[in-house]
């Protein structure tokens, strides 16, 4: 059996998650392109990585954020970045979100790539008018004439044990706003090309980094060919039902399904990737393989991703749907305190019931 059959074979058919863990690298870029130049990292050290790589391949790329230089940021995914490309170019601001964002859209119209770090996910909300009403609007505003390169980086979701304010899930706001793109790596070699690529992108992007993810590690391939930005992966192959999720999740959902093996349930794991746009060619085909479906995120249940996702599937795969679209997500209240938050999200348990219920259609 050839490595390729052999990944393909991890992929249908994984006993740990080291297994899968190798195979969705495998799968996030195409081999033949690989040298072997593959590494273990950290997601927060494939990131600073992707952020190194960006900043030496374009000078007009700057990263700017509260105490991201010397510092490194409070995550350190930006560390030693500002001793290598000079305080010019890798920039402490004062602790004013809109302020960062305002000065990010003029330097994106005067032809630089900003990079903006919003330190913790609830932090974001004094930025979230220039955000919506300017980063958001000015392409459609000038009739295409401008573009806004700009990557708003926040760190997303909880089980880290923080207090109010981060371990925000805000996804949802972004998403619905026209004009952004919104998108989300759960490992470290879709943090490596993802965040390359985002900055590539002559429109805003929004790039959530599930920090509770932050220091787990996984291959990346730095001369591998990346997947493409805005498309979903299939992480596990399955054919009793697809279970769609993303960023901190995607570990969380693989788990589900290792577990769910072990009972001779045989369940496919989507991970998303990107969020505005969705994949939806990839998500449909997957539903139609299973007819049944099961979204897992985060953040509160009402209008969520969840709530988009089952709307679009129902449409589209009606007919091949053997149970109704069930999500999993965190309550409709404000994020709980760290002593309780084990409660509020999603865990195995609670995947596993909802494969029981749609399985029980």
């Amino acid at each position: 059996m050839s490595t390729r059959e052999s990944l393909q074979a991890m992929a249908e058919h994984p006993r740990t998650m080291a297994e899968l863990d190798e195979a969705r690298s495998s799968s996030s870029s195409d081999p033949s392109a690989s040298s072997g130049s593959t590494t273990r990292l950290t997601m927060v050290k494939a990131l600073n990585a992707g952020l190194r790589k960006a900043l030496a391949d374009d000078p007009k790329v700057l990263l700017s954020g509260e105490d991201i230089g010397a510092l490194g940021g409070v995550f350190r995914a930006t560390e030693g970045l500002q001793a290598e490309f000079g305080a010019d170019r890798v920039i402490d601001t004062p602790l004013a979100e809109s302020g960062i964002l305002g000065t990010a859209v003029g330097l994106a119209l005067r032809g630089y790539r900003p990079v903006v770090e919003i330190q913790f996910d609830g932090f974001v909300y004094p930025a979230f008018d220039q955000i919506v009403s300017q980063v958001s609007r000015l392409r459609f505003r000038s009739h295409g004439q401008l573009g806004v390169p700009l990557v708003i980086r926040i760190p997303y979701g909880g089980g880290i044990g923080a207090i109010e304010h981060h371990s925000e899930s805000p996804e949802a706001y972004f998403a619905h706003t026209p004009g952004l793109k919104v998108v989300t790596p759960s490992n470290p070699s879709d943090a490596y090309w993802m965040i390359q690529q985002a900055i590539a992108d002559d429109d805003p992007v929004v790039f959530l980094e599930p920090k509770r993810r932050y220091h787990e590690k996984g291959p990346v391939d730095v001369d591998a060919s990346p997947a493409p930005l805005y498309s979903a992966r299939v992480v596990k192959q399955g054919t009793d039902a697809t279970l769609l999720t993303y960023g901190p999740m995607v570990r969380t959902c693989v788990e589900a399904a290792l577990a769910a093996a072990e009972e001779g349930r045989n369940l496919e794991v989507v991970d998303l990737r990107s969020l505005s746009p969705l994949d939806d060619a990839a998500v449909f085909a997957s539903v139609r393989r299973t007819g049944r479906a099961i979204v897992v995120h985060e953040a509160v249940g009402t209008l969520g991703m969840g709530a988009e996702l089952a709307a679009r599937i129902q449409a589209e795969c009606f007919y091949e749907l053997q149970a109704p679209v069930l999500r999993v997500t965190g309550y409709d209240i404000p994020y709980p305190p760290s002593r309780v938050e084990d409660g509020y999200l999603p865990d195995l348990d609670r995947v596993l019931d909802a494969v029981d219920r749609s399985l029980a259609f």
